[in-house]
């Protein structure tokens, strides 16, 4: 079909229909994206790694569709064909709510056996290839397609290029802003899929429909989408759940909320680890938080504390009951995780939270504190910002004289080059200053991936004692990221608080309670000393800053490290009995 004879079709008599084809694909690329992220977010995180691998892949897929299209449209520029393409991209997308999540486990559920590197990578750019190359390939070819069929001759031609282009450009703004300020925190991944397909789909039904062809393809594609919209909400990203309380999505995360026989649980991915903990029967809870309860009897004193990530508010609600007098402020950048701490987790109404990220609060608030809580190293993402010299620099300033920072971190990856290599040489550099050694201590969780990092601020005594020799004791002995010391630095009181007779006489003396002093003792037995960084070393790469912090890349390799543990035996399994074996196994 000539270009002369695809004018017959009655809607492309004006060009008008052209460039809203142009504006809702365009719209279509930038909404799946942003999905795509949500989609993959609960199963790898949303990492910069994932969002580099799904905008690398998204981009092969567009520019190989511009390649195949412009050649397509020049050897038979067909409209009928066009949006015959614009249909089953329409309805791929439209199932991808329904498949994706099959489609992601079954992909991770092979890797996690045959790779030993690198799994988040590979994981995430196969489900992206499988699950989203396709229809954005089918997309790409939409332009050139559209640009065939609106020139009428050379002199206008750089007119109609630009004005698809605009149309383009402005439907994508659209499908920026909508889906992640509106319909995804309104109704959810699945469904803002489901919408936009719509919008997608109805162009080539009016198409066909008004040109009186391709009716059985059209009925069919309206068949599938009915059927993925009337089944995909049946199940969700966790769909082998069967006893959740709660299951969604804010603006920031995707949440699920599963009640227990003694706790309930708050996770923000279906894959790796618990965000938030609350154990229906008082005391110790047997996780993290138990551990990290040791910073208020390190700290000088234990009237105020500051927790930045306050979650569902467990570790506030541990403080709350041992120290009942402590002024406490948390911080927590979701709202919604907020609001459901309030819904399932009894968080104390009394205790203020600000909607905020961490370190954007503490520039703005001049308050400091006896403890400063980082909980902010979300199941396998940490955010650069919170983990840079610059971060842990301004955490210090708002501790008290003796204050103590308290850092979980999620995952125990030790070894040259690991990330906790990285935030414990980090921040002990920053607390140690430039006059102190002996101020960080890390104490591993039992039973668990976490590790609690404790460092203390500088006492009212050390701090006195280079005051009154003239000597500043504070980080201008030091540029941002360096390792710097005076001749005789200062030995912090940290290494007799970690002590057990120390930290449990005065977890006593402060709580009264038998219980929590008995903990602590087994915690000082875990305490370990973090090595004081020296200048001159190459400990100073380890140091992270504001421009250069590669956690995502050294967090992978922790990932690489879980899964190599937790896999291992299946491995061998598979490598000595082949597939056969390895099912009958996890069967």
């Amino acid at each position: 079909m000539r270009k002369s004879e695809a004018k017959e079709r009655p809607i492309l008599g004006s060009k008008v229909f052209l460039y809203v084809t142009e504006f809702f694909s365009g719209m279509a690329v930038m909404a799946a994206e942003l999905g795509a992220s949500r989609l993959l977010a609960p199963y790898f995180s949303s990492s910069q790694i994932v969002w580099t691998i799904i905008i690398g892949t998204i981009m092969i897929a567009l520019a190989l569709g511009a390649v195949f299209g412009g050649r397509w449209a020049d050897r038979n520029p067909d409209p009928d064909r066009l949006y015959l393409r614009i249909l089953a991209a329409a309805v791929w997308i439209s199932l991808i709510p329904l498949v994706g999540k099959y489609v992601i486990l079954l992909v991770s559920g092979l890797l996690i056996v045959t790779v030993s590197t690198n799994f988040l990578v590979i994981a995430a750019f196969v489900s992206c290839m499988l699950i989203f190359v396709p229809p954005l390939f089918l997309l790409g070819t939409v332009t050139p397609g559209l640009n065939k069929f609106a020139t009428d001759s050379l002199e206008d031609n750089a007119s109609v290029v630009g004005r698809l282009s605009a149309c383009n450009t402005v439907g994508s703004i659209l499908g920026t802003f909508l889906p992640t300020f509106v319909t995804i925190p309104a109704v959810g991944t699945f469904v803002t899929f489901l919408l936009f397909s719509g919008l997608l789909l109805l162009l080539p039904l009016i198409y066909f429909l008004s040109s009186h062809v391709m009716r059985a393809a059209s009925v069919a594609a309206i068949v599938v989408f009915v059927g993925s919209a009337v089944f995909s909400p049946m199940t969700g990203f966790a769909f082998w759940e069967r006893n959740l309380a709660y299951e969604g999505e804010s603006i920031y995360n995707y949440l699920q909320v599963k009640n227990l026989a003694d706790r309930t649980i708050l996770s923000t991915n279906v894959l790796f680890g618990v965000q938030s903990v609350t154990m229906k029967t008082d005391g110790l809870t047997g996780m993290y938080y138990d551990t990290a309860l040791a910073a208020p009897a390190l700290a000088d004193h234990a009237d105020s504390a500051l927790i930045l990530g306050m979650g569902t508010g467990t570790y506030a609600r541990q403080l709350r009951r041992y120290y009942p007098k402590m002024r406490i402020q948390g911080v927590e950048l979701d709202g919604k995780i907020t609001s459901l701490a309030g819904r399932y987790f009894d968080e104390p109404s009394d205790i203020p939270v600000s909607t905020y990220d961490g370190r954007a609060w503490l520039a703005a608030s001049r308050d400091k504190y006896d403890v400063i809580m980082v909980d902010a190293y979300q199941d396998i993402t940490i955010p650069f910002q919170m983990s840079s010299d610059e971060f842990f620099s301004m955490v210090r300033r708002h501790l008290n004289p003796g204050g103590v920072m308290v850092v979980n971190m999620n995952m125990i990856s030790d070894g040259r080059g690991s990330i906790n290599e990285a935030l414990q040489t980090t921040i002990a550099n920053v607390f140690n200053g430039a006059c102190r050694v002996g101020t960080t201590y890390t104490a591993d969780v039992p039973g668990t991936t976490n590790r609690e990092l404790f460092a203390k601020a500088p006492t009212e005594a050390e701090t006195g004692k280079f005051a009154s020799s003239g000597t500043s004791c504070d980080d201008s002995w030091r540029r941002t990221g360096g390792i710097a010391t005076v001749g005789e630095p200062v030995t912090s009181t940290m290494r007799r608080d970690v002590k057990a007779g120390s930290l449990v006489s005065t977890t006593l003396e402060r709580t009264g309670d038998q219980d929590l002093a008995a903990y602590m003792d087994g915690v000082a037995g875990r305490m370990r000393a973090v090595r004081d960084p020296s200048p001159g070393s190459a400990d100073r790469s380890l140091v992270l800053t504001d421009d250069r912090a590669p956690v995502e890349v050294l967090g992978m390799k922790a990932i690489d490290q879980l899964i190599a543990e937790e896999a291992g035996p299946y491995r061998q399994i598979l490598k000595e009995q082949g597939i056969g074996g390895l099912m009958k196994s996890v069967s």
